[in-house]
C-alpha cells in the first residue's frame, strides 16, 4: 500500500492587518510518497502560501501540516527547522545560490549544516548530484558563470543534498527558456519516479497536466483536481483523491 509523505488537515493562514486577510482556507489535503502534485491558480490566490506551509516555511493559523507521519503544529521553532532540514529540500524559482560560493559547495551546505556525514562522504555525494544532473564540469564554478538552467539544476542538486522525502519546488521554471524548462521539470518528474514526493508551484499548465495529480486554488481554497495522463493509479488511492 502507498504511504502518504505529506498531509494538512483544516490548513488555515490568515495574515492580520487593518484588514485581515485569509491566504489558505480550511484546506484538507493528503499527498502520497512518490507522487508529483502540482499546485495551480491565479496571482493571488493561495498557491506559494500552501506551498510554504506544506514545507514548513510558513507556519498555520489553524490546522495541522503532517510530514512524514510527524505532526509539526506543536514542534519548538528548532523542531520545524530540523524536519526542513531532514525530510524537506526546497527550489524556487530564483535559485537563491550563495555568489561566492561554487556550485559543489552551493550543494556541501545543507549536508554541512545536518553533519552527519564526514567531509569525504558530504564530497562524493556532492559530486555524484552534479555529476547525475549533467554538472561535473561546473562543480568549480561560481552561479554567476552558469547559465539559468545550470544553476537551477545546481539548486535541485543542493535540494537532494539531505535525501529529503520530501521536494517543494515555488515556480522552478519561471525564469527558464525552454529547453531548459522541459530538462528541470524532466528531472523532477525522474525524482518524483524514483520514489521521492515532489510538490511545485507553476503557472505553467501544460507542465501542470503532466504530473501525477494537480489541484487548482482559487481564493485560498482547492476549487479543482485533475489527474495526468501518466498518473500512478496508486495515488489516487492512497491518497483518496477518487
Amino acid at each position: 500500500m502507498t504511504e502518504i509523505a505529506l498531509q494538512v488537515v483544516g490548513l488555515v493562514r490568515r495574515v492580520q492587518g487593518v484588514i485581515s486577510h485569509t491566504l489558505v482556507d480550511g484546506i484538507d489535503l493528503s499527498v502520497a510518497k512518490g507522487e508529483f502534485l502540482a499546485i495551480t491558480g491565479p496571482s493571488g490566490s493561495g498557491k506559494s502560501s500552501l506551498l510554504y506551509l506544506l514545507g514548513l516555511l510558513d507556519a498555520p493559523t489553524e490546522g495541522e501540516v503532517i510530514i512524514c507521519g510527524q505532526p509539526t503544529s506543536k514542534l519548538s521553532e528548532t523542531e520545524r527547522a530540523d524536519v526542513r532540514l531532514t525530510k524537506c529540500g526546497f527550489v524556487f524559482q530564483f535559485h537563491f545560490l550563495l555568489p561566492e560560493f561554487t556550485a559543489l559547495e552551493n550543494v556541501l551546505l545543507p549536508m554541512r549544516a545536518y553533519g552527519r556525514m564526514s567531509a569525504k562522504e558530504m564530497n562524493e555525494r556532492a559530486m555524484m548530484l552534479l555529476t547525475s544532473l549533467g554538472l561535473a564540469e561546473q562543480a568549480a564554478k561560481r552561479p554567476n558563470q552558469l547559465s539559468g538552467g545550470q544553476r537551477q539544476r545546481v539548486a535541485l542538486a543542493r535540494a537532494l543534498a539531505n535525501r529529503p522525502e520530501i521536494i517543494v519546488a515555488d515556480e522552478p521554471t519561471g525564469n527558464l527558456d525552454t529547453a531548459s524548462t522541459e530538462q528541470v521539470f524532466g528531472i523532477l518528474r525522474d525524482i518524483a519516479d524514483n520514489g521521492q514526493t515532489v510538490v511545485v508551484v507553476t503557472h505553467d499548465a501544460a507542465l501542470a497536466a503532466r504530473a501525477d495529480r494537480r489541484i487548482h486554488i482559487v481564493d485560498g481554497k482547492i476549487h479543482e483536481t485533475s489527474f495526468g495522463i501518466d498518473s500512478k493509479p496508486e495515488v489516487a488511492a492512497a491518497t483518496g483523491a477518487v
